[in-house]
Order: C-alpha cells, then sequence, then structure tokens
C-alpha cells in the first residue's frame, strides 16, 4: 500500500469512528508506529483529526480526553444503550444464580431491565444500580463499600478490591470505555480499572456491554485483556470487520 492510501484508509477511519490509536494501525498496516504518526501529523496539518496521547480523533471529538461524568454519558447514545441492557437479559444466570453488575451508564441499562420475577444475588459496586435492583422483590443486593468516585457513582479503593476478590459469582456484566485488539478493556482511572479487574477474576462467566463507540478505542488504564472476555454485547454500529476480528477471537458478540 501506498503512504497516499494509507493515509486516505486513516482519515476514513477516523471519519467513521471518531478516534484511532497508533498501535493498532501499526499492526492493521503493517508499518511503524513512528510512520503512523507521521501520517497523523499530515492528517493534523490538514485539519482532518486531532493528534491525542496514543493516536488521533475526529476534530469535533477534541474534548473525550476529558472523562465526562455520569449524567453527561447517560445522555449519549441512549437508544442503542437500552437495546443492549435488554439483550444482556440472555446472559443472566437461571433463579437462585449471581451476577455481578458494574459501575456505568450501559450496565444500569442491563439492570433496568432484570425482570421483577427472577430471583438473583446481585453484587454491584454501583450505587444507581444498587438503588433500582434492591428495589425488585426478588433480588438479594449487595452494594460493594469502598471510596465513591463522584464521576460514575462507583465505590473504588482498596476496600472494593478485597470484596470484590473474595467473590466467585456465575456471571458479571462489565462496562468498558474502550476496547481493542491491541489494548484489551481499558478505562480513564486507575481505581475503577483496579475495581474492574477484580471483576473479571471474580466471574465465571464474562459480559461486556458497551455500544459500538467504544471499539478500536483506547484508555489510560488496561484492566483486562479480550482473552477474559466470553460475550460482547453491542449495536449495530459495530464494523463488521471488527465483529469479524472479535469472532476470530472466539468471544460470542451479540448485535442489540
Amino acid at each position: 500500500m501506498y503512504a497516499e492510501e494509507r493515509q486516505q484508509a486513516i482519515a476514513t477511519e477516523v471519519r467513521a469512528r471518531g478516534r484511532v490509536a497508533v498501535a493498532e494501525l501499526a499492526v492493521r498496516f503493517d508499518v511503524t508506529g513512528e510512520t503512523v504518526r507521521r501520517d497523523l501529523g499530515l492528517l493534523a496539518r490538514q485539519g482532518i483529526l486531532v493528534r491525542v496521547h496514543g493516536g488521533a480523533v475526529r476534530p469535533d471529538l477534541g474534548e473525550v480526553a476529558e472523562e465526562r461524568d455520569l449524567g453527561q454519558r447517560e445522555l449519549s447514545r441512549s437508544a442503542e444503550k437500552s437495546a443492549i441492557g435488554v439483550a444482556a437479559q440472555a446472559f443472566l444466570p437461571p433463579d437462585g444464580g449471581s451476577v455481578l453488575f458494574d459501575a456505568g451508564t450501559t450496565t444500569l441499562r442491563a439492570a433496568l431491565a432484570v425482570p421483577a420475577e427472577r430471583r438473583l444475588t446481585v453484587i454491584t459496586n454501583a450505587v444507581p444500580l444498587a438503588a433500582h435492583l434492591s428495589s425488585l422483590p426478588h433480588c438479594e443486593v449487595t452494594l460493594v463499600g469502598g471510596r465513591i468516585r463522584g464521576k460514575t457513582q462507583a465505590a473504588v479503593g482498596a476496600d472494593t478490591v478485597d470484596a470484590l476478590r473474595r467473590l466467585r459469582v456465575h456471571v458479571a456484566f462489565l462496562g468498558t470505555n474502550g476496547l481493542s485488539r491491541v489494548h484489551g478493556l481499558s478505562t480513564p482511572d486507575p481505581d475503577e480499572a483496579a475495581a474492574k479487574s477484580a471483576m473479571l477474576a471474580a466471574a465465571e462467566k464474562v459480559v461486556v456491554l458497551a455500544d459500538s463507540s467504544k471499539f478500536n478505542r483506547q484508555d489510560l488504564v488496561r484492566f483486562g485483556a479480550l482473552s477474559d472476555v466470553d460475550v460482547v454485547v453491542t449495536d449495530a454500529g459495530l464494523d463488521p470487520a471488527v465483529r469479524n476480528e472479535l469472532r476470530d477471537l472466539d468471544l460470542e458478540v451479540v448485535i442489540a
């Protein structure tokens, strides 16, 4: 592939996805990271993208480096998240089973869709999820303690991680800020990453709930590999090529 063709492909991808990562582009095009950085620099000078640490974003998404709070994220891609939450119900354990809910707006939609008649033992570190699930007549809910992060309303810290490490649940529903083949699952905050990592280790089956904007994104802290995941539930906006890549890694991909 000529440099101009590669740069055009990068421009097309950043327009479609909103974000690209140097490491993934280097693997995809079989070039060095330095070559990709030169391509991104050229495209940035043309106004096609904005350089950020580890990659580039579409110009209208220049603010993505700042983590948005729960209220802001709740308004984003609401229909897709609701559909994902409904589709996630297929992976609930049978009556009497145990399920771990991560914090996040998409996992919240899954919690809101739990049938009132389902008998479950629920563990979560998310205050909004615990408030809703504890109102269901047949859910026994444990809210894991710790410091509450204002941005996500999630309990984090050493006490949270210690409590999660003592668990073994049938299913864990996890959210993620970024998911890529190279960087795995990632999130901006180290404390949230530590809690999510403990959740991964606590579950017999891991189901990641993520809308299609989260794919091929890399955030600051990696909390798990794609090999730690059994199922990904997402929306119809997922690039078919990415879906095939995930299936090649033996992940079950569900389109809500």
